[in-house]
Formats: structure tokens, C-alpha cells, sequence
């Protein structure tokens, strides 16, 4: 079995096939609504730098991806979705979308100058996360910058029947503090730690977490 036939990548790519019309029409513009994050991912931007190749993965409808597109990355998107990428081509043509795993991904090694996985780890085990983060560092060229974004907390939630569909999915919380440390183990430095409480205006319940980590740069020989 392959990690794209796992069967929490398999629930996934059920729940959001399933979701995509309504998830996109119910959270337009809430990608970038928060002042806060909208300052994580200019400051990611400028660590990358213009032009720079980035993946978003887990792109969902494009949003993000766009966003990204417009504070100067060469950025494409990835998901699992069908019905997402449906969406996110059809709103943004101009932009290269692709579908598959985050956890298997076609790209050379050293291919990008960033990753992000804006709340896209949410459905992942945390005994898969890392062989996740070692996979983002494979991709990454020496001093490449990976952006993550997560909910912060312990508890998971369950979401049954979004929108009236027939479908469920547990979206994971996790420490930050955790997370670094597994982003530690895989070889990466990690440059920014951050937490900010939850926005109640956007629906939040939780605090919101965000990391950026460094894949060192080559040694001087």
C-alpha cells in the first residue's frame, strides 16, 4: 500500500471531495482576514524572496496560493482533492495546480525554495509527522524555508456532517513546542515560534500556531 492509498489520506480526500463547493463559498477571504497571520506569511515571503519556488501544500481552493502569487513567489498548489483543485483552477488559471500527497511528493530533491502547509498536517497522525517534515526537508534546496500552521491545543475535534454531507473527519491540534522539536529532528532550524489567541471574529476556539524552519544552508567546503 502506498501513502497515498493510507487510509486517512483516502478519509480525506472523501471529505473535502465532498465539501469543496460549500467549504469554499463559507470561508472566502478568511484565509488572510487575521493582521496577524497576514504579517507570518509577508515576513515568509521575504525570507524566501521574489521569485522563489514555492509548493502550498494542501492548497485546498487556491486561496493561499494565490495570496502567495501575489507577495511575489513563483508558487503552485497541491492537494488531494479533486473537487478542490476544480476550484482552485477554475478561480485562478493562471496558476499551476496539481493533485497528490504532501507525503510522496513528485519534485526533485533541493527543487524549492519553500513550503507551506497552512493547516494542512491537520489530518495527519503524529506518528506520520515525522516522515512528513523529513520529506519537506528532502524538497527543499539548503536555506529553504518551510512555513507550518496549525491549530494549537491537545484535543482533537471531530467534524460530522459539514454542511449536511454524509462525511466525518478529526482534525488534529497540536503543541508547538512539539512540533519544533520534530522539525528539530529533521534537520531543520527553526527560525519562528509563534502563537496568537484565537480570533473570535473569524470563529476561531483555539489559539492559532505558526512556525517557520530553515533547511540549513550547505557548509563552506
Amino acid at each position: 500500500m502506498t501513502d497515498t492509498d493510507a487510509d486517512h489520506v483516502v478519509a480525506t480526500r472523501v471529505f473535502y471531495d465532498a465539501i469543496a463547493e460549500d467549504y469554499a463559498a463559507r470561508f472566502d477571504g478568511l484565509h488572510t482576514a487575521q493582521p496577524l497571520d497576514r504579517a507570518v506569511l509577508t515576513g515568509f515571503a521575504e525570507l524566501v524572496g521574489k521569485g522563489g519556488r514555492v509548493a502550498d501544500l494542501g492548497c485546498g481552493p487556491g486561496r493561499m496560493t494565490a495570496y502567495l502569487a501575489s507577495l511575489g513567489l513563483s508558487v503552485f498548489g497541491l492537494d488531494l482533492s479533486a473537487a478542490m483543485l476544480a476550484i482552485a483552477r477554475r478561480e485562478n488559471p493562471d496558476l499551476r495546480f496539481e493533485q497528490g500527497s504532501m507525503l510522496d511528493l513528485d519534485l526533485p530533491d533541493g527543487s524549492l525554495a519553500g513550503v507551506v502547509s497552512w493547516y494542512s498536517t491537520v489530518h495527519t497522525p503524529h506518528d506520520e509527522l515525522p516522515a512528513l517534515f523529513t520529506e519537506f526537508r528532502r524538497v527543499l534546496a539548503p536555506g529553504g524555508r518551510l512555513l507550518l500552521a496549525f491549530q494549537a491545543g491537545d484535543e482533537p475535534r471531530r467534524l460530522e456532517r459539514p454542511f449536511g454531507h454524509p462525511v466525518t473527519a478529526d482534525f488534529l491540534r497540536r503543541r508547538p513546542e512539539r512540533i519544533a522539536a520534530l522539525l528539530e529532528a529533521a534537520g531543520f532550524t527553526v527560525e519562528l515560534r509563534s502563537v496568537r489567541a484565537a480570533d473570535e471574529k473569524l470563529g476561531e476556539s483555539t489559539p492559532q500556531a505558526a512556525l517557520i524552519a530553515r533547511r540549513p544552508p550547505r557548509s563552506p567546503a
